[in-house]
């Protein structure tokens, strides 16, 4: 089985030094750390996973994994982590996430329908946030994504009411130490310098050197129902991605209107696997043929898909996955909805399996009192596995974001974006099977250490390079300025002054 030793816990005094030594060498391309005696989930199907094996971090990207590198000599003069009693695995990747809303965290945790969150969020508090709110939301966002284990995140930046507010987003992606795409896109409502799409080119120039963490894609909608034709996808914008060479993220895709978009963009040779489509809720069964054809990605929102009702509220895993798609997994809104990739994968992996038990029962039932033979009746369901939503989480997340090719397994010549969680805590302690472990056992608790391009981002339990206290009171200031803007902006609506 897979034995547990315990691992160095926070109190151990040899891990403040090794910190030390990782912190003093960070940045240095020849620098190595050697990870020994983990069980390695790699996500690559070509390596899967090692009972117990070890894994080498060369500067930014993962070197080597094996059974015991020191016996080949490949770990020679590297600084050695006992990672025993611990799963390594690759971080989780989010798809889509609106994270210049994090100070309004859980502020409509019962939200009734789109509807209502759109003329909460969007409506009402979007158009008063300055590009300082969008500095405070982005950072707290993305800081509580590493936490988490989530090591890269697509955030859906659609409050890009000047340069400035586009700036400061990125500025916060940065300062998080996460991997960010920033998919930058208008808002739906209020007033704005109308400087979208054409300032995207700027901020690939202004920001695509540096570091390499953050990169871009241009955000759209996929119709002009919601907020009017300058948002929805099409032929223009598609040029204007075409022409920076960046990928595309449509959100707000669900439905019969959507559907009849995508054939649409099938017919103008807009759809392939620089496009993403979002939610993909409701639509029809040549929608889902023209999008497994064409290559082009899905990200699932399972509990957006089923609290905040879009379409029939049900993620569309079993329709991606019959149209030969293994989609993302993506958090959406944290105004609504938890901000961790557990809770994703969790829900996603109850719902498809409630779906598919309870498809076979109705189908007996119908057979039994029908007396006669029913389609589907018969046979086991066809239900996803652990395996298979840890892989939308990592590796299909990653090729959601297009960064396929960079992190999202840890497979030598990727980045090493990893993670440590803790196997021997009373949560999952014995460890049985690591992927299940991972899906069904871990929580944030059990994040000892994340690596984002091999730079240690968390460290014994603890998000490194944060100041808490002074976190906490910029993110209550930029949430009282947004309620007390908004109610300033219903007042003045209410007596006629218009925002």
């Amino acid at each position: 089985m897979y034995p547990v030793r315990p691992v160095h816990r926070p109190t151990d005094t040899a891990r403040p030094a090794l910190l030390d030594l990782l912190r003093r060498t960070d940045g240095d391309p020849g620098r190595r750390i050697l990870f020994t005696g983990a069980t390695v989930v790699t996500m690559d199907p070509a390596l899967g996973t090692l009972a117990t094996g070890d894994l080498l971090v060369a500067g930014s990207t993962v070197a080597a994994v094996g059974p015991d590198l020191r016996a080949g000599g490949e770990a020679a003069d590297a600084v050695v982590v006992d990672a025993s009693g611990t799963i390594l695995a690759p971080g989780f990747v989010d798809t889509h996430r609106h994270a210049w809303q994090g100070q309004l965290r859980r502020i409509i945790p019962d939200v009734d329908d789109l509807a209502g969150y759109v003329g909460t969020t969007l409506a009402r508090y979007a158009p008063v946030y300055r590009p300082e709110d969008m500095y405070v939301g982005t950072r707290l966002a993305a800081l509580g994504a590493v936490d988490a284990g989530i090591t890269t995140m697509l955030d859906f930046s659609h409050n890009s009411r000047t340069a400035a507010h586009s700036d400061a987003a990125v500025q916060a992606l940065l300062d998080s130490g996460i991997r960010g795409i920033h998919a930058a896109m208008g808002p739906h409502f209020g007033d704005w310098d109308r400087q979208w799409p054409a300032d995207l080119g700027r901020l690939v120039d202004r920001y695509g050197g540096g570091s390499g963490l953050v990169t871009f894609r241009l955000a759209a909608l996929a119709t002009a129902e919601i907020a009017g034709p300058a948002l929805a996808f099409g032929p223009g914008l598609a040029r204007v991605a075409a022409e920076l060479g960046v990928g595309v993220s449509v959100d707000a895709v669900f439905g019969r209107s959507s559907s009849a978009a995508v054939l649409d963009w099938e017919r103008a040779g807009l759809l392939g696997d620089r496009l993403t489509l979002i939610h993909a809720t409701g639509l029809t069964a040549e929608a889902w043929r023209a999008i497994g054809a064409s290559g082009t990605r899905v990200s699932l929102a399972p509990t957006s898909e089923a609290q905040i009702g879009l379409e029939d509220a049900v993620p569309a895993v079993d329709d991606a996955l019959a149209a030969g798609v293994r989609p993302g997994l993506s958090i959406d809104v944290e105004v609504a909805l938890a901000g961790d990739m557990f809770t994703q994968m969790r829900a996603l992996h109850a719902i498809q399996r409630m779906r598919a038990v309870n498809a076979v029962h109705a189908a007996r039932d119908v057979s039994v009192h029908a007396a006669r033979d029913v389609d589907g009746a018969d046979g086991p369901p066809d239900r996803i596995t652990t395996a298979d939503v840890l892989d939308f989480a990592t590796r299909q997340g990653a090729a959601t974001v297009g960064l396929g090719a960079t992190t999202g397994t840890l497979t030598p010549g990727k980045q090493a974006d990893l993670l440590m969680i803790t196997a021997d805590e009373i949560n999952n302690l014995p460890l049985n099977d690591p992927i299940g472990t991972v899906v069904l056992g871990a929580d944030a608790r059990n994040i000892d250490t994340v690596l984002i391009a091999g730079r240690v981002r968390k460290w014994a339990g603890r998000l490194l390079d944060v100041d808490l206290p002074a976190l906490r009171a910029e993110a209550a200031a930029s949430r009282d300025h947004v309620h007390r803007a908004a109610a300033a902006a219903d007042a003045a609506d209410a007596t006629g002054g218009g925002r």
